[in-house]
């Protein structure tokens, strides 16, 4: 699919653009929904052309000319989301995968193929990201600091700097122009599955990477699973090559449900983000709860921490749904010291500010007063501290 066909005439707003970016050519075609192509294959009688231009790609990573060849180099249906998606994001590209997760381990693969296996990165992050780091699975190392310390951390063989800001669990936030300031010439990788690009561009304070766990508010339902780096179209080539030779492709079908998600993501966190905001200052002024975490920038994620035992309000939701991920449009609660960062040691899991208290809670889409309900009520058994400084059970709120 030819990269002119995406071409947006004029800037638009964003909210113009997460309906309108990789559909433009839709009229043209005839159609008004964005066609699915589910070929994992494609007929060509001209093997000798197929091959120039299977060299091509293997030479440059760059996007084939005319029609598709094997669903493994390029789809039709998911190149539609990453122009989509890097157009939300203000960057020349974007490159797709099988889920954040992939989509990570593509990046630190293309830099270490570089001799750049060093990685100084900000905790706290999600859990798996830090495992993946701290682990060397991929022969990576990783140095991990506070963003004062990043300029001093970095080497030689220093390939990214890695944050995430807000970060998962404690929604903790980072200066993203001092840190891109603090890298020097290392690129800047930011996952910004947290704000989306409703909320924030990172690439607009100097961040060359862009991470996403698409399945999270790009998708906003729940249903799909994939992972989206947004860049430069030179490292988007090399992550083309990343994810060709590894085979972390994303399925056409997530790549329709990711752009069909696109359509509404603004309308979806904007909403989730104003009942968010409600909750974390009804949750500051609870005295059940001990600490309350909602970021500057906004978003539909809180967290907090709670005096009494927090699998107790796990267990007492009943609107709510106790599960891991977040970003749908029903909010979801959980205990990241038991599943999201369970896999990060416990040394660090604290330091980082991920206590043995502490809920997250993924704001949905549903009315304030309904979600408010369920949680006090879950609260109700939670100890409650008096004047003098002694803590008493609350008395139960009958359901």
């Amino acid at each position: 699919m030819e990269n002119e066909a995406f071409a947006a005439p004029v800037p638009r707003a964003l909210a113009t653009e997460a309906v309108h970016a990789g559909r433009e050519d839709l009229a043209r075609l005839g159609v008004h929904a964005p066609p699915l192509d589910l070929s994992t294959t494609y007929p060509s009688y001209d093997a000798a052309g197929e091959a120039e231009r299977i060299d091509e790609f293997a030479a440059t990573g760059a996007r084939l000319e005319g029609p598709p060849v094997y669903a493994r180099l390029d789809n039709p249906t998911t190149a539609r989301f990453e122009t989509a998606l890097a157009r939300l994001e203000g960057t020349e590209s974007a490159v797709a995968f099988a889920s954040g997760m992939a989509a990570l381990t593509a990046v630190l693969l293309a830099r270490a193929s570089q001799g750049l296996r060093h990685v100084v990165a900000v905790r706290p992050i999600y859990g798996c990201s830090d495992h993946l780091l701290s682990a060397g699975l991929l022969g990576t190392e990783v140095t991990w600091t506070d963003p004062a310390g990043i300029a001093a951390a970095i080497r030689p063989d220093t390939g990214l700097v890695m944050v995430e800001t807000p970060a998962n669990p404690t929604l903790a936030e980072v200066d993203l122009r001092a840190v891109r300031h603090a890298c020097g010439a290392v690129p800047l990788l930011v996952d910004n599955t947290f704000a989306t690009p409703v909320l924030q561009r990172p690439a607009e304070h100097g961040a060359r990477i862009v991470l996403h766990s698409a399945t999270k508010y790009l998708g906003g339902h729940g249903d799909v699973m994939g992972g989206v780096v947004a860049c430069d179209e030179e490292f988007a080539r090399t992550l083309r090559l990343v994810r060709f030779a590894t085979g972390g492709i994303l399925h056409p079908m997530a790549g329709y449900l990711l752009l069909r998600g696109l359509s509404t993501l603004p309308v979806r966190v904007r909403a989730a983000s104003t009942t968010a905001a409600d909750l974390a200052c009804r949750l500051s002024a609870d005295p059940r709860v001990a600490r309350v975490h909602y970021p500057r920038v906004g978003g539909a994620m809180v967290s907090f921490e709670v005096y009494g035992d927090p699998h107790h309000v796990i267990a007492g939701v009943r609107l709510i749904t106790p599960a891991v991920s977040l970003g749908s449009v029903d909010t979801l609660i959980q205990h990241p010291a038991s599943i999201s960062h369970r896999i990060v040691a416990e040394g660090d899991r604290r330091a980082a500010g991920v206590s043995d208290r502490l809920l997250r809670l993924s704001v949905g889409l549903e009315d304030v007063e309904d979600l408010w309900r369920d949680l006090t009520e879950a609260l109700s058994a939670q100890p409650v501290r008096t004047r003098n400084g002694s803590a008493r059970l609350s008395s139960p709120v009958s359901r």
